[in-house]
């Protein structure tokens, strides 16, 4: 049977909501937690039938309006109404994006070595690290080996200890691959990472069956390394315009910061190590 992605994602958001989210009476006795179906249809102003037959997988083809309507129902925000539609879809290019090479250009390598007092790597949309200057692979030396983010920070047992805030990070990251899936559900590199981490965590399971939707925020990160202790790092991400599906990521220390003075402590304690080759991510 063919898998309905867009179905589990409507029921997943549905059963995240109560009536008192969607301002609507409760009636009756709930014998499951979230809305109704025929609820979402009259908040979205579709037809019950019609609604479920999206659910049941039975219709897979709902118009742009229809997505709309039901991401206004279900209080989606900017980046999970987007995956709404990819899942549907009728976004165009999506799955392009997702299928991107794993090749970093030598002119993308060449300009993160050059950010010598600051973490820069390739990332693909399913988290994996494909390039990364020296003091990236400092930052990460905790991590063996350091070759996806959501794998270190699920599997690896150096991630309790290195995110400080590791249920935020954790959630990030099943955020940033349930993205990633609506670009192409079925890409085999996405799937191999999601059934390992489903087979090996607990955690990584009660998160995704959550279907939350986030792409990259400008949020702080908390991290704590054994070599230099607490670092508190922004970032930006930039989406390589040669390589669709890639992003390039740059952490930052606020100048003179004590998180300033750790990256460079950091910088300092590897330097001369022998760097092992940033080649494509593990399949």
């Amino acid at each position: 049977m063919d898998d309905n992605h867009l179905g589990e994602f409507l029921r997943a958001r549905r059963a995240s909501l109560r009536p008192q989210d969607v301002s609507m009476a409760s009636h009756g006795v709930r014998r499951v937690a979230g809305l109704r179906r025929e609820e979402v249809a009259v908040l979205a102003g579709v037809n019950a039938d019609y609604y479920t037959r999206l659910e049941q997988g039975r219709e897979r083809h709902p118009s742009p309006q229809v997505l709309d309507a039901l991401s206004r129902a279900l209080l989606l925000d900017t980046d999970t109404r987007d995956h709404l539609h990819r899942l549907a879809g009728v976004s165009p290019g999506g799955h392009d994006l997702l299928h991107a090479t794993e090749r970093v250009s030598p002119a993308l390598r060449q300009l993160m070595d050059g950010y010598a007092h600051t973490p820069a790597f390739v990332m693909s949309r399913t988290l994996d690290l494909l390039a990364a200057n020296a003091l990236t692979d400092a930052l990460y030396a905790p991590f063996t080996p350091a070759d996806n983010l959501a794998r270190m920070t699920f599997l690896d047992p150096a991630g309790r200890q290195f995110y400080r805030d590791w249920d935020r990070a954790a959630q990030a990251a099943v955020a940033n691959l349930r993205q990633a899936s609506g670009f192409d559900p079925e890409h085999p590199r996405l799937r191999h990472l999601v059934d390992t981490l489903t087979e090996h965590s607990a955690a990584f399971r009660r998160l995704w069956a959550q279907h939350t939707v986030r792409g990259k925020t400008q949020d702080a990160k908390q991290l704590l390394h054994p070599d230099v202790g607490p670092l508190s790092l922004t970032y930006q991400s930039f989406d390589v315009r040669d390589a669709p599906g890639q992003q390039l990521v740059i952490y930052h220390a606020e100048p003179a910061s004590p998180s300033a003075h750790a990256l460079t402590l950091l910088g300092t304690l590897h330097a001369g190590e022998k760097r092992a080759p940033s080649g494509s991510a593990t399949q």
